[in-house]
């Protein structure tokens, strides 16, 4: 007698399995599953499925009883996951899907309640929108830590003076106070960027069903209380097929990027030999694997370069977004996986530039002599008009004859006689240009925004208010 063969295990059925004949290819199974990337999602979805949950009981739509199981077992869910003993399938098409077929599995057929009166179009734009406000929180909190440590280097070095720069080329003498909270400006913009998309993501779309709106009378105002969103979206097309939240927070991530690229930028300008203007920590530097005399600022250079991948993803979203009709449509699964990606890589940029900072080394002697000399070059013009009465544009053309003597000669600006001062205007004279140092050229720019020791004191202490906020 021959051995019965054991039956072969069926796949556990899909929402959607009956319309279709035929299961669906394993070729297309993988190709459309989003589980590995969107299982982050889990708290949201479990969170939005409570306050469904609530907000079933409460439109008589599944009895108390029902609803004290169906919370029990989310509850179960949640702590499986949690814990990382959850076990997902894969039959399992995304999160979403994963944590319903669980629920069932604890509770049995009232798990197949969950879902009424709900799409995984709306489910999914809610799961988003609950992460989108986390993690403009998380940005915010990120980029308060980054300001903070810009702004305690900043009042250690109150004093210190290095070129200023345009084209790359030293322009004038400003505090590396100054220099450094110019990013702490850029960084309190990027806050009021991601406070901003977090105020346009607070909407519910929970109720907009698969795009025309729930076929129940859920009470949205009450699951938007539960969930703590301000306000219900208004049209039930929009809030399936709109991803604005996502686009807003990855261009807010993108400037932000950009931003800590070109601090990054800086660090390694200032750590080379050519500037010399800081040391890098040996914790936040590498060496190389031939030459032993290398240290290398990678942190800075990654930093710079994962902008590339931040700045894709911006333009990988807007180009899925571009000619997609409404509502929902798959093209929107690829949302997830560069938000997640940008996020994450921007995060660690600020985390990582956060603890750098105040491990840095400033050769304060090497930076105060690089803005010396023809630096001052603008103080001579502007005391020409303010003691001689001259028109800039004549004074400009005086000052700049003057140095260009002083290229070809090799002298120094305020040692060369009266005479030969004389040669290019009788209005400059020694009295002039004798006593200009850098410390006064800094001092001379006194008013708001400017480099000016006051001024700067002034900044730290607005900074230093900010950065509670």
């Amino acid at each position: 007698m021959k051995a019965s063969r054991p039956k072969r295990r069926r796949a556990p059925a899909k929402a959607w399995a009956g319309r279709f004949e035929a299961p669906t290819a394993d070729i297309v199974e993988r190709f459309t599953a989003s589980l590995p990337t969107d299982r982050r999602l889990y708290p949201h979805d479990i969170a939005g499925s409570v306050a469904h949950v609530r907000g079933l009981v409460r439109a008589r739509l599944l009895s108390a009883r029902e609803g004290r199981r169906l919370l029990a077992g989310l509850a179960t869910v949640g702590r499986e996951l949690d814990a990382g003993r959850f076990r997902f399938r894969a039959s399992d098409e995304d999160i979403h899907m994963a944590i319903e077929r669980r629920l069932t599995e604890l509770v049995g057929p009232v798990g197949g309640k969950l879902h009424t009166g709900r799409s995984r179009n709306d489910q999914v734009a809610t799961d988003l929108r609950l992460w989108l406000r986390a993690e403009c929180r998380a940005m915010d909190a990120g980029l308060a830590r980054l300001q903070s440590a810009l702004r305690q280097v900043a009042a250690r070095h109150a004093d210190a003076i290095l070129p200023g720069y345009t084209h790359l080329q030293r322009a004038q003498p400003v505090l590396l106070a100054h220099h450094l909270l110019a990013y702490h400006e850029m960084l309190a913009r990027d806050r009021g960027r991601f406070r901003d998309a977090r105020r346009r993501a607070d909407e519910l779309p929970l109720g907009a069903g698969a795009l025309a709106g729930a076929g129940f009378r859920i009470d949205r105002a009450y699951v938007a209380r539960l969930l703590g969103f301000r306000r219900v979206t208004a049209n039930s097309l929009d809030a399936v097929g709109d991803r604005d939240g996502v686009a807003e927070f990855l261009a807010a991530a993108a400037i932000t990027a950009v931003h800590l690229s070109r601090l990054a930028e800086e660090l390694v300008l200032w750590s080379s030999d050519e500037f010399g203007f800081v040391r890098l920590p040996d914790a936040f530097a590498t060496g190389s694997s031939m030459m032993p005399q290398k240290k290398n600022p990678d942190v800075a250079e990654l930093v710079r370069g994962k902008t590339g991948r931040v700045v894709g993803a911006l333009v990988a979203l807007l180009t899925t977004l571009k000619g997609l009709p409404l509502a929902y449509n798959r093209d929107l699964q690829e949302d997830k996986p560069a938000l997640f990606d940008a996020a994450a890589t921007v995060r660690d940029g600020l985390d990582v530039l956060a603890a750098m900072l105040p491990a840095l080394r400033f050769d304060t002697r090497r930076m105060a002599g690089a803005a010396d000399g023809l630096l001052l070059a603008t103080d001579v013009a502007d005391l020409l008009v303010e003691r001689r009465g001259m028109p800039f544009r004549q004074a400009h053309e005086v000052v700049g004859a003057l140095v260009r003597h002083c290229v070809a000669t090799g002298a120094d600006l305020r040692t060369i006689d009266a005479a030969t001062l004389h040669r290019f205007s009788r209005e400059l004279t020694p009295d002039l240009v004798r006593g200009l140092t850098p410390s006064q050229s800094v001092a001379r720019r006194d008013l708001v925004g400017g480099t000016a020791p006051r001024q700067v004191r002034r900044q730290l202490a607005r900074a230093a208010r900010e950065d509670v906020r």
